[in-house]
């Protein structure tokens, strides 16, 4: 699964899936959803999701400056507070859309 295309529509990301299918992610939403180690953590040599200190969100943290294709597999937002770390996978881009069909979609 890949997006044919991607814009962003007032304070919204709007991805065009080749298979036809559209969707609209809130921008604040995939800001507080970002899966870099900074903002979800990440598992340390036993496995346990080492935390650090929790974001701070400004008004900046959620406008977005670009975002970038990274090799034929994510997306990354740049942000208008400097946060440019978190890459959205197709896969998981796709599984987080917002959109009651997607939601009514059993878990992979």
């Amino acid at each position: 699964m890949r997006p044919n295309s991607y814009q962003q529509l007032g304070d919204l990301l709007v991805v065009i899936w080749d298979d036809g299918h559209e969707s609209y992610y809130s921008l604040e939403e995939l800001r507080r959803a970002c899966p870099c180690a900074g903002c979800s953590g990440e598992p340390d040599l036993f496995g346990r999701l080492a935390m650090g200190p929790k974001p701070r969100y400004t008004p900046a943290s959620f406008q977005l400056n670009s975002v970038v294709t990274v090799g034929n597999y994510a997306l990354q937002p740049n942000w208008a507070d400097g946060h440019n770390y978190g890459m959205w996978t197709y896969d998981r881009l796709r599984a987080n859309c917002p959109c009651e069909e997607c939601k009514k979609k059993p878990s992979a």
